[in-house]
Parts: C-alpha cells; sequence; structure tokens
C-alpha cells in the first residue's frame, strides 16, 4: 500500500470547509473544452455529481465559478479563472515537487510472497491504460502509471524517480522526429526495451465536418479551431515536426495554445464542440465516433533497467505484454497492432526506426 500526500482547497474560516476535490480538476477541463458536457467525459465523472459539486461550491464560497449558456457553452467566471490558476502554480511549482517526495510506500513491509510493483512515468497509450487496468485487477501487478509527456517520462527514469517509462516515436521516417533528445535520457549498458505496441496517429476531425483535412495547411486556409498536445509529449513532437515540414507556424493554428495531456481529451474536446480537429490516436477517434485522416505510424516503447529484466516485476509486465488475452485486446483497438514478442532489446533498435 502506498500513501500519497495531496493537496486540497479549504476556505479560510471558523471552522474550515474543505471543497470538494473534484472541483479543481472539473473547472480547469471546463477552461480547457469550454464545455461541461466535454469536462464531464474528461474528469470521468457523471452530469449529477458535476452539477452537485457545481452547486455545493457556490454555496461554500458564496459566488459563481462557472457561466453556463445555452447553446454557447461553458466558461469560467472571473474567481473560477482566479481558482484554476492558483491549483496551475501550484502544481507548476516546487510544491507539488515536494509532495511528491513524501510519498510513503508500505509494500516494503508486506511478505515476500506479496505482489511485485512497478512505478511508471509515460506517455499517455490507450493499450498500456488497459495492460496496467489487467495486470492490477488480476494480483499479478501492481503498476501505478503516471501518464505524462514521453521526454518528460524518460526524464524521470533517467533521474531515477521512477523504475520504467512509457514512450513512443515514429516509424519509417528518421527526420520527422530525432530520437537525439530520447538517446540522451537513455544508456547502452543500463537500459532495455520491451516492446509495447505500433499505433496509428492522424488528424482527429469533428464528425459531419465538411472540412477535408489533408494537412495543417488546410486547417489555417480553413480556419478550423485546433486542439494541441501538451509539450514535452511524444505526440507534440511529432505535430510540431509537421508544422515545420509543410512550413506552417504554430501561431497560425487558432487554438493551438490550447493544450490537453491525453488522446481522450483530445478527442473528448472535438466531439463536445470546443474544437475542430486535432492530432492523436486513431482509436481515440473511434471511440468518440469521429473522423480521422491517418499520417503516422509509430511505435511504443516501455524502458527498464537491465539490471530488473529478471526481477518479479518486469517478469509480470513481459507475461502481461505476451498474454494472449492482451494481444487480443490490442488487435481490437482500431488502428493498433500488438509487439511481436515481449523479450527485453537494446536501446540501438530505436535507430534503426
Amino acid at each position: 500500500m502506498k500513501l500519497v500526500p495531496r493537496i486540497v482547497w479549504e476556505v479560510d474560516a471558523s471552522p474550515a470547509e474543505e471543497l470538494d476535490r473534484r472541483l479543481v480538476p472539473l473547472l480547469q477541463a471546463i477552461s480547457a473544452t469550454g464545455s461541461l458536457k466535454a469536462a464531464v467525459a474528461s474528469c470521468a465523472v457523471s452530469y449529477r455529481a458535476a452539477w452537485g459539486v457545481l452547486r455545493e461550491s457556490q454555496r461554500v464560497l458564496g459566488c459563481e465559478l462557472v457561466a453556463l449558456e445555452r447553446g454557447r457553452g461553458a466558461c469560467l467566471t472571473e474567481a473560477g479563472t482566479r481558482l484554476v490558476e492558483a491549483a496551475d502554480g501550484v502544481l507548476r511549482g516546487p510544491l507539488q515537487r515536494e509532495l511528491a517526495s513524501h510519498r510513503v510506500d508500505l509494500r516494503s513491509l508486506a511478505a515476500a510472497q506479496a505482489t511485485p510493483s512497478l512505478v511508471v512515468a509515460a506517455s499517455h497509450d490507450l493499450a498500456l491504460s488497459s495492460l496496467r487496468d489487467a495486470l492490477n485487477e488480476s494480483g499479478k501487478l501492481a503498476m501505478d502509471v503516471d501518464f505524462v509527456g514521453s521526454l518528460t517520462a524518460l526524464r524521470s527514469y533517467a533521474e531515477g524517480r521512477v523504475a520504467a517509462a512509457g514512450f513512443h516515436l515514429p516509424l519509417g521516417d528518421p527526420a520527422l522526429v530525432s530520437t537525439g533528445p530520447f538517446m540522451q535520457c537513455l544508456r547502452r549498458g543500463r537500459d532495455r526495451l520491451l516492446h509495447i505496441a505500433d499505433r496509428e496517429q492522424g488528424f482527429i476531425v469533428a464528425a459531419g465536418s465538411r472540412s477535408r483535412v489533408t494537412g495543417f495547411t488546410d486547417i489555417v486556409r480553413r480556419r478550423l479551431r485546433f486542439v494541441n498536445r501538451q509539450r514535452g509529449s511524444g505526440t507534440r513532437a511529432i505535430i510540431d515536426a509537421l508544422l515545420a515540414a509543410e512550413g506552417v507556424s504554430a501561431p497560425d493554428l487558432a487554438g493551438s495554445v490550447r493544450e490537453e495531456f491525453t488522446h481522450a481529451a483530445v478527442a473528448a474536446t472535438i466531439a463536445s464542440g470546443g474544437a475542430d480537429v486535432g492530432f492523436g490516436l486513431r482509436a481515440a477517434a473511434a471511440e468518440y465516433r469521429l473522423h480521422f485522416v491517418p499520417r503516422v505510424r509509430d511505435r511504443y516503447f516501455m524502458v527498464v533497467g537491465a539490471a530488473e529484466g529478471g526481477s518479479p516485476a518486469v517478469a509480470a509486465l513481459r507475461n502481461g505484454v505476451a498474454s494472449t488475452s492482451f494481444r487480443r485486446l490490442v488487435r481490437a483497438m482500431p488502428g493498433y497492432q500488438p509487439a511481436s514478442g515481449s523479450d527485453l532489446v537494446s536501446i540501438e533498435v530505436l535507430r534503426g526506426l
């Protein structure tokens, strides 16, 4: 069992009254999508629960945090904006890093036969999410995944803050994204790679849209609203490389400053009308019944320490990747192909992608 300290917001009064912990993530999602529907999908809460959180916050704070207008979506009031800005400042500041350093892991006190554990930082991937859930539910591996960008994940691994990292690189076009920044975080003797799956990425376009999108020049020319991925993510690196190849400047894209942290959030933003087009996985587009224009195939890897290759945790991870159930699940995901095996390989394979 792991104990994790969290930041909570409470009214500075006597007695103090704590705000619902779902409030800030809900406000952040509304700010990003301009839609309560998309925010609900992104935060995985029901409409009933979201309305309850907003009503309760108004009672506690004495002011509204969200303005809802029929036919125009949702937006934050000045008070809501101030709370989100404060929360974002905390998440980016030293306090969040200080809290992370105070995690208490009690699993070392368990019996020797206890479930092995693996702490992972990884670029967001739908197949990896399913693998994590399956391993955790089976009791074969306690897998704790923090979804961040590819380079952020690799830096966390290189600094020893996680035991494994997930990242992806495009296939068949070495000039698209340089492996240099990735290789800087890896060491030939220290690290080994596990192939998880191959995936298809491209433009995700609103269903029913009459706008034909084949590249970023189309998006600019048609003045379509774009939803971006966060800096440091592997998909953002692909987006920036495609922009450069087409001679398009990011500021020319309407909405390019709007960033989401997962493929699902990008698709949800488009499905809710918060944007016209984004870039991400075919599987995410299919989940929200959106149009998809393929552009890139990429390969998703997990890096682990060579010295840990025979550990119970890595063995459980490899067995999960090789399992019939996981391979069947990956094949069923639009745009995905399972790995050909579960061997740990040298990082030199990245040079041949």
